[in-house]
């Protein structure tokens, strides 16, 4: 059976009851005749929980059994509210109200405070962040930014999970969060913080839940005016709701059991903000009589993605586990999952970029494919082979790389040191660059070992690390740079990351690929200690680890790769294992305590640096050209020799290729490293290739550079000019007569 299709994007409105069933399932058509008592839908991905839930409400008013104002649908993002609206629009039950929880209570609240409190409604503070800041002032606690951020993510965990200042260090111990300061002092900032508010008269986000509550529970009269407007409630993703919001549900409820919930407890990824499954395990429980209803049919992915997902549930524990669904695939037979094992970080981002441009000449759209990794530190690394291999890409739930406030607060004080000198001095050419700039981000939070936790501080050395690594890569590249240098090129690489793309791959988190889906996914960084993430401690947060790469993987309609490397750099060593989550699912391996289940099915591994890899599979080790010795490194594959044997350097060739490099950015638009990396361009400017053949063969130089800029770089090889492009040939002029 294969998904019901639309034949337009504005398909006519049903013109009956029954014709708003039509191309249901038969459990989506359960769901969707369940019209009264308690109803709980176990949805899993892919499965068509939207269709089913909107198609029960649109039913249900077609019908004449549900009038349209007296329903309430909720869910948790006001995109997923504005999808809903938009279906029930088009199945001709327009009138029904589709919010988020919060959007719901603070209309509710707006209109009842003049008649339930008095007055006018207090400011809402949508940025809460300087209230906290004086707060700490107030309680001579100094934060830094990244500690400003992390307790004001703990003082929201406490408004929703309803936790006084004084019970938060027992809380917080009892739930084993990380927190990023003294218990103590967070609950005295947490209560001057309450103070602020109350003395310049505003309220926050959480508030309007809170507040919302208290209006219902202290006048029954605006409860009672509330429930006699709502009747029947609808509730999307019901796995992700908090404490708070399960009160706030019990309260318009008011007893009544007219609800529908839906949700996924494998889906479960937000616990860190306070939302727990427990109150969709526990719906049976609490409603004897409710309908249960499983949606298992996924319309989305491939029996082979699907296969995946099974098995990576069927080796979870815990209370969520017990209640896995087990997804049968509806889609025809696909390519199985691809494992890659790589040798460092860097590589893995070229392996990537390189099979993602194989996707497009295959025919599948830029938009079309993502690439998902556990923190959003990690995209630097593909930001950049995408834009080397000239792939278009946009960031989805994050800022870009170089917008983010460390990374150009470090920029600033690069360029400030190169410009007192330090950027010219010939002693801090090379190596001595990587030194420098140790030296200048260790003044704002960088350090060798990686701080312990989650959060912002965890967030802000990433990506100072990831500059750190930038200038390693950049010294090796060209011994002679300087710092002005390299502050040259990190101007370059945000400009370019700025340039707007209007189809192009996603790089996105795990957490913020929720909900959507590709036809392509990349799953990358999959090591132990980072899959699962390193401050996983209790039993329960692996197993929402786990939870989190499940997700990944369902959002892979067709193709879907997973990866990871033995180590960070380059060089560095192999010390790094595959996620223990793959264990007994990648050829090869073996689940822990048992026999290898899956090994018989599914793609291969490869392993190895993406071009080390290929060569030794198609035409044997990549050696070097000077001594003979087998080359493993990345760098020393793209030069063709090992890092200290002689080169034999054309200068004069290189300069050439240098300008000509800039000529062709400046035309594109783009930096020079996009055209050709400095390690490509000394690769030639060693080799000197006579032909295609040997131009072909250097690293770097693949078949789309090729054929684009082939015939001008073997012209300058030979000492001659570049060739014009086809079709820009200058137009000979008659002589006069």
């Amino acid at each position: 059976m294969t998904a019901p299709t639309h034949t337009s994007l504005f398909p006519a409105v049903p013109d009956s009851p029954d014709a708003v069933l039509d191309g249901l399932d038969p459990e989506q058509r359960e769901v969707a005749t369940a019209l009264h008592g308690p109803v709980c839908v176990l949805a899993g991905a892919g499965t068509g929980k939207t269709r089913a839930i909107t198609h029960r409400i649109a039913y249900g008013v077609r019908a004449g059994i549900l009038q349209p104002g007296s329903v309430l649908a909720v869910t948790f993002t006001a995109r997923a509210a504005g999808e809903m609206r938009g279906r029930l629009r088009q199945l001709g039950a327009g009138g029904v109200q589709a919010r988020t929880f919060h959007s719901a209570a603070l209309r509710q609240l707006q209109y009842f405070w003049p008649r339930a409190i008095g007055g006018e409604m207090p400011r809402l503070v949508e940025r809460k962040v300087q209230l906290v800041a004086e707060a700490g002032a107030r309680c001579r606690i100094r934060l830094d930014r990244n500690e400003l951020r992390d307790v004001t993510g703990e003082i929201e965990w406490c408004k929703v999970t309803q936790t006084v200042p004084e019970d938060y260090p027992a809380a917080a111990a009892k739930s084993g969060r990380e927190v990023p300061r003294d218990p103590a002092e967070i609950a005295k900032i947490y209560t001057a913080y309450e103070q602020l508010k109350r003395d310049r008269g505003v309220i926050d986000f959480e508030d309007v839940l809170l507040l919302t509550v208290g209006v219902l529970q202290e006048r029954p009269d605006v409860a009672d005016t509330i429930r006699s407007q709502y009747q029947h409630f609808v509730v999307d993703e019901y796995q992700d709701v908090s404490p708070l919001q399960q009160r706030l549900l019990d309260l318009w409820l008011g007893g009544r059991d007219n609800i529908c919930v839906v949700g996924d407890a494998s889906q479960t990824i937000y616990s860190f903000t306070g939302a727990t499954p427990e109150y969709l395990l526990g719906f049976r429980s609490r409603h004897p009589e409710a309908t249960v209803v499983k949606l298992v049919r996924d319309y989305r992915s491939t029996p082979q993605v699907v296969q995946l997902a099974n098995g990576l549930l069927s080796q979870a524990k815990g209370q969520a586990a017990q209640h896995r669904l087990e997804l049968i695939s509806q889609r025809e037979p696909g390519p199985e999952p691809g494992y890659t094992e790589y040798v460092d970080e860097p590589t893995e981002a070229e392996g990537t970029a390189r099979r993602i441009r194989e996707l497009i000449a295959g025919g599948v759209r830029p938009s079309e494919i993502a690439i998902l990794y556990r923190i959003n530190a990690q995209s630097e690394v593909y930001e950049q082979a995408l834009a080397d291999a000239g792939v278009p890409y946009q960031l989805r739930g994050a800022e870009r790389f170089f917008d983010r406030p460390e990374v150009r607060e470090a920029g600033l004080l690069l360029r400030g040191a190169a410009r007192a000198g330090a950027g010219t001095d010939p002693g801090m050419a090379g190596t001595d660059v990587p030194e420098h700039v140790r030296a200048v981000l260790g003044s704002r939070g960088w350090t060798v070992e990686a701080p312990a936790g989650s959060g912002a501080v965890r967030d802000r050395w990433e990506s100072l690390a990831a500059l750190v690594r930038l200038a390693d890569d950049f010294a090796l590249a060209r011994p002679e740079a300087t710092l002005s240098d390299l502050v040259a090129e990190l101007d370059e690489r945000a400009s370019a990351q700025h340039a707007p793309t209007v189809e192009g791959v996603t790089l996105a988190s795990l957490h913020a690929a929720k909900g959507l889906e590709w036809d392509a996914v990349f799953l990358v960084g999959l090591t132990e200690g980072m899959m699962p993430i390193t401050y996983a401690k209790t039993d329960e947060q692996v197993e929402e680890e786990r939870r989190l790469l499940y997700v990944g993987v369902t959002r892979a309609r067709l193709h879907l790769f997973l990866s990871w490397a033995l180590s960070r750099s380059p060089g560095g060593r192999a010390t790094r294992k595959p996620s223990r989550f793959l264990d007994g699912l990648r050829p090869g391996s073996a689940t822990r305590g048992t026999g290898n289940r899956f090994a018989a099915g599914g793609g291969g591994i490869e392993r190895g640096a993406a071009a080390a890899a290929a060569a030794k599979r198609k035409r044997g080790p990549v050696r070097c050209r000077v001594c003979g010795r087998t080359l493993s490194e990345a760098g020393e594959i793209k030069l063709m020799r090992c890092e200290d044997c002689p080169s034999d350097l054309d200068e004069g060739l290189y300069e050439r290729l240098r300008e000509w490099r800039m000529e062709q950015a400046r035309e594109l638009g783009q930096p020079a490293y996009c055209v050709f990396t400095d390690k490509t361009l000394l690769a030639i400017a060693e080799v000197r290739p006579e032909g295609a053949a040997e131009l072909s063969a250097i690293a770097g130089v693949g078949s789309r550079k090729l054929d684009k800029y082939g015939a001008e770089v073997l012209a300058l090889c030979t000492g001659g000019e570049p060739a014009a492009a086809p079709g820009d040939e200058a137009v000979a002029e008659e002589p006069e007569k």
